[in-house]
């Protein structure tokens, strides 16, 4: 499986947590095709040929004829630098958060995006894409949990913040099936120092125990989970749950962000409790 993953660097100013960023393109490489995939709306885990897959669904690697499916494993060594790439910018407007809620399977923060107030632009990207939800994808042990891999390595957990492309779809729902319909950063989490602007969600967890539940959020900036450095890996890919749909813009930050173990904890508390009650 063919795939071009992208190395990035950043040119940023913090200016309403507004960012620019220099883009690179990798050259294209081959993946392993593995027997099946786990739902990445669950706990993730390494994949390997003994997996016996998540329990709510289990999938081939790829669509019929998908040539692009995610996740993939970024190797640093076949990334190349482009400057024929514009920046892509990133403006996100705190106010436009709506609320967290239980999806069933994780937590997930929704945002506003009947307008054009928080997006991202430039960069890959030929259109405005504005800002519809983010989640995360933890393991359920610290050695892996991360979607992506880079040069063979997991992270504890993932962060994803998903958009859309407004200028060519009506729809968050028609994006997700058609052509550069969405773009999603990837930011990786590794244990270290306290993330304060995490503490604000791992708060309102018990409030959403039960599956469909949801509270609001109030103002929040998304910007404030993103590392301080912008550079970035990017590559045309999939949606990593049903329909699987080859639709997707990925941008990776390379640098991880930090959460603290306790937070951790409270998040995996969160998960297993979630498992059982359903």
């Amino acid at each position: 499986m063919l795939r071009t993953p992208v190395l990035g660097r950043s040119l940023w100013k913090s200016s309403d947590f507004s960012v620019s960023v220099k883009r690179m393109w990798g050259t294209p490489r081959r993946h392993p095709l593995r027997p099946e995939r786990r739902c990445s709306q669950g706990p993730c885990v390494q994949r390997s040929q003994t997996d016996t897959g998540h329990a709510l669904w289990k999938g081939p690697v790829s669509v019929p004829g998908g040539t692009r499916q995610s996740p993939i494993n970024i190797r640093c060594r076949d990334s190349v630098y482009d400057p024929r790439l514009k920046p892509l910018m990133v403006s996100y407007a705190a106010e436009s958060c709506l609320y967290v809620w239980n999806t069933g399977y994780f937590f997930q923060v929704e945002f506003d995006d009947s307008t054009e107030g928080s997006g991202i632009s430039g960069g890959p990207l030929e259109n405005h894409y504005r800002l519809k939800q983010f989640h995360f994808h933890w393991g359920a042990v610290d050695a892996w949990g991360s979607e992506h891999t880079v040069d063979d390595r997991a992270y504890p957990a993932e962060l994803h913040l998903v958009h859309w492309n407004a200028a060519k779809y009506r729809s968050y729902k028609d994006a997700v099936l058609g052509e550069s319909g969405l773009a999603v950063i990837g930011v990786f989490l590794q244990l270290g120092a306290h993330r304060e602007p995490l503490q604000k969600l791992v708060e309102v967890l018990p409030e959403v125990k039960h599956k469909g539940a949801q509270v609001a959020m109030g103002p929040f900036q998304p910007s404030c989970l993103l590392p301080a450095c912008r550079d970035y890996w990017t590559y045309p890919g999939s949606l990593t749950t049903p329909p699987l749909t080859e639709s997707v813009t990925w941008i990776i930050l390379k640098e991880p962000v930090q959460v603290a173990r306790n937070q951790r904890s409270r998040i995996r508390t969160w998960r297993i409790s979630l498992m059982t009650n359903g």
